[in-house]
């Protein structure tokens, strides 16, 4: 995974990650992962498509979302998943 130049602005680098991110989820788990808002230190995201009512989608968040997100982004303290409308 790659992270645009740090002259682009933050949300529009961590959209981009989740983008990435999202390809991944759904080309070998038929999901999704969506940014619905950031504020510079929590993200809130939306979980689609196979990860909805799927009883591992916690580890799906907090192990690969939010470890991926972490791992560029340390300084990102929390991220959440609401549900969908």
């Amino acid at each position: 995974m790659t992270v645009p130049s740090n002259n682009i602005p933050k949300e529009a680098q961590v959209r981009a990650l989740l983008e990435q991110l999202s390809a991944y989820i759904e080309q070998y788990h038929g999901g999704s992962v969506e940014l619905v808002d950031f504020d510079g230190t929590t993200l809130k995201v939306s979980l689609g498509g196979a990860c909805l009512g799927c009883p591992l989608s916690p580890s799906t968040l907090h192990g690969w979302v939010e470890g991926t997100v972490r791992q560029f982004f340390p300084d990102i303290n929390v991220v959440d998943a609401i549900e969908p409308e």
